[in-house]
């Protein structure tokens, strides 16, 4: 199983999605994508397998894992910051894999419904998620 995570601006967010995947799922092949070499380097140093940086790497990635996860703005072209092109977002959009989408209410991408939550508490429901995902895919 590939699980990629994807992430920018600085990798705090991709650091614990790493951590909590990499517990988890000890035997996962997890990939770190950044949007930029700081947030790669940050999912690095948290346990990631492997890592690249930008859009070439993102849309190469999409079409080998099995499960991708990172801030809803993966899926919204110029989202975090304008860190996300048109050609990321839409790489992770047609990938096969499950999406695990994890709403930071952050840079103009407001999700009605979604309460304020901390970044850990986010995770924790991420990779709650991602346990029901490979639960059902087995």
């Amino acid at each position: 199983m590939t699980i990629l995570v994807i992430d920018g601006q600085g990798g705090r967010l991709g650091k614990q999605i790493v951590e909590a995947a990499r517990s988890q799922f000890p035997d996962a092949e997890i990939l770190a994508v950044g949007t930029n070499a700081t947030a790669t380097a940050t999912m690095l140093k948290a346990g990631a397998d492997d890592g690249a940086t930008g859009e070439n790497p993102v849309v190469v990635a999409c079409r080998r894992a099995d499960i991708i996860i990172g801030p809803l703005g993966i899926v919204i072209a110029d989202s975090l910051l304008g860190e996300v092109t048109e050609k990321m977002a839409l790489a992770v959009a047609r990938s096969k894999a499950e999406r695990i989408l994890i709403p930071m209410n952050r840079c103009d991408n407001l999700v009605a419904g979604v309460n304020a939550q901390s970044i850990g508490e986010l995770v924790d429901d991420a990779v709650a998620k991602m346990i029901q995902t490979i639960c059902q895919n087995r």
